[in-house]
């Protein structure tokens, strides 16, 4: 396996491993109960949290291409989106449970 890895370049394999995560993801989360829905989002922007770290790091780089750049800059808009909809999402989710 190791000889087929390295003859393969290192941006088909990130695609690969691309897809296969969203199709894992994809099952996982409609394989999750309606009850466990609040934890899921609270663990999903958890991850956007990091995800936005790591596209800081990787868009304010010194030696960032412009392409780098804009990669990190769209992976900064969309985790943001993630998170912030995920806390709406949760607030309203939980204020169904609130005593009126």
């Amino acid at each position: 396996m190791p000889e087929v890895v390295t003859t393969m370049s290192a941006s088909l394999v990130a695609l690969y491993v691309f897809v296969l995560a969203c199709f894992i993801g994809y099952f996982v989360i409609w394989g999750v109960t309606p009850s466990l829905h609040t934890p899921l989002i609270s663990l999903t922007n958890a991850i956007s949290g990091i995800i936005i770290v790591g596209a800081l790091l990787v868009a304010g780089f010194d030696n960032a291409s412009g392409s780098v750049e804009i990669l990190g800059f769209l992976a900064v808009l969309l985790a943001s989106i993630n998170i912030f909809g995920g806390f709406w999402v949760t607030q309203r989710m939980l204020a169904m449970f609130k005593k009126k």
